[in-house]
């Protein structure tokens, strides 16, 4: 018959073993491992945030592609139809006429901006600057996806490797309640011996529920940066910790020199500087006068032109006389006789066609102040993006700095960590030999075991947050992540 104690340990193990079993059970569970830079990948295919700045890259590039067009000519067509009363022109004669006609009209026309102090040119400048700027914030966007990325990922293997402790653990005190409650059943030791182990599984158990409730919340955070559904059977490959636990090679120093060089964030400050102070040029340019190469070609219609066609000749009199003798003869002469025909509308239009070409000289002499203004509004524009330059370096230094002293400290703890273990490793053996041969009590048993696995614990997460650590200052020198 079994004992009431041994019934309630193991009906508690068979509800924490059920709980952790759901949590390994999705209808979209798959077996295949995710590594690093498949969830990076990931998560930049699916942030909106990050689409967003691709957008505005893409406009930017428009912006680009618009001011090089300005150097173009523009080109215009017009076309009307009028009807018109009353005293006006005739557009087929320009005469004064007072009658009830239609007329109609029909354009091309060109214009081409020679100079205006290079206004153009440096408007070009400046888009091109601001195109160049949009596209280092969208890889800084990235990157600071990418570490947020790194940063759940390294959460989830932490969190698996504390879960696989706990549950060691928990065997190793499962192993001493089997061994206990043999000894006490047959008298060997007292009850409170094994009560002692039961109290500690039990808070080992409930460590295992909380540390897999932690490790779900951590992968549930990583599904979410990827802006995926939540898998709870999701996997991660391991990391080559071999490698990422040396000491890091460069000196705060050496991470900001590469940092100035290569970080987008950077880059990005000063392409906006660069951008800027085109944009002074670019207004300094209204100051000069604009000089225009003007074209037009027109054409018209009025419904009341006609031509006169000839149709025939006639004899009038003219009103003279010529006499043959006593005969009163009269003097006649031949007329044409015409016919008047409308003129069609595309005849017309064929055939009053007229061109125009011209240069144009605009020299601004007084606009309201407009011109003077936008310069200082420019002028503006071009110290803050150079204090923000300034600032984002100032910034930068100091958070290499203190990204470094992180490091630093983190590789220390680990050190001191892993001697920790091995030390109280030892200790607990020892242990473990004196209280199985009966020469040490329970408590230091327990003292032992609960000193090793706190180390051991603590050694995991120094573990990966050195790493978290190192992996900052490589994204801070543009260095590949994974």
């Amino acid at each position: 018959c079994m004992k009431p104690g041994r019934i309630i340990i193991t009906v508690w193990i068979l509800l924490t073993g059920a709980l952790l079993q759901g949590f390994g059970q999705d209808s979209a569970a798959t077996n295949q491992k995710l590594s690093l830079r498949q969830c990076v990948e990931l998560a930049w295919a699916n942030n909106i945030p990050l689409k967003e700045s691709d957008l505005q890259v893409e406009a930017a590039k428009g912006n680009l592609q618009q001011a090089r067009a300005e150097l173009l000519p523009d080109l215009n067509g017009n076309w009307s139809y009028n009807w018109n009363q009353g005293r006006s022109i005739d557009p087929f004669t320009n005469g004064y006429i007072d009658q009830k006609f239609s007329s109609s009209g029909a354009g091309l026309n060109s214009s081409l901006l020679l100079s205006q102090g290079m206004r153009l040119q440096n408007t070009i400048r400046q888009a091109t600057y601001a195109y160049q700027a949009s596209k280092m914030e969208s890889q800084q966007q990235k990157d600071k996806l990418t570490l947020n990325v790194i940063l759940y990922y390294l959460t989830v293997l932490n969190n698996e490797d504390v879960l696989r402790l706990s549950k060691e653990q928990a065997i190793v005190t499962q192993g001493q309640v089997d061994r206990n409650t043999i000894l006490f059943n047959e008298g060997t030791i007292g009850s409170y011996v094994l009560s002692d182990f039961k109290g500690q599984l039990a808070g080992e158990q409930m460590a295992i529920v909380n540390n897999s409730i932690a490790l779900e919340t951590a992968k549930l955070n990583l599904c979410q940066a990827m802006n995926i559904p939540y898998d709870r059977n999701i996997k991660l490959e391991r990391l080559d910790e071999v490698s990422l636990l040396e000491i890091y090679p460069n000196n705060s120093n050496q991470v900001y020199a590469a940092a100035i060089q290569n970080l987008a964030q950077v880059k990005a400050v000063d392409l906006r500087m660069k951008s800027a102070q085109k944009g002074v040029a670019a207004a300094r340019g209204q100051y000069f006068p604009q000089l225009s190469l003007n074209g037009a070609l027109s054409t018209n219609y009025s419904s009341i032109a006609s031509r006169l066609l000839p149709t025939g000749l006639q004899e009038i009199s003219t009103g003279d006389y010529v006499y043959a003798g006593s005969v009163k003869n009269p003097v006649l002469r031949e007329e044409q006789i015409y016919d008047a025909q409308k003129i069609s509308y595309g005849s017309q239009f064929k055939g009053n066609v007229g061109t125009y070409l011209g240069l144009y000289l605009n020299v601004p002499l007084f606009n309201n102040l407009r011109v003077r203004n936008s310069v200082i509004q420019a002028k503006v524009l071009e110290k803050t993006a150079a204090y923000e330059a300034q600032n984002t370096r100032l910034l930068l230094k100091q958070s290499i700095e203190q990204a470094y002293q992180d490091m630093e400290s983190a590789y220390q703890r680990y050190k001191i960590a892993q001697d920790q273990v091995n030390q109280y490793a030892e200790s607990f053996r020892s242990a473990e030999i004196r209280f199985n041969e009966g020469t040490i009590v329970t408590t230091d048993y327990l003292f032992a075991k609960n000193n090793l696995d706190r180390a051991r614990l603590n050694l995991s997460q120094t573990r990966y947050e050195y790493i978290f650590r190192t992996k900052i200052l490589d994204f801070y020198q543009a260095k590949q992540l994974w």
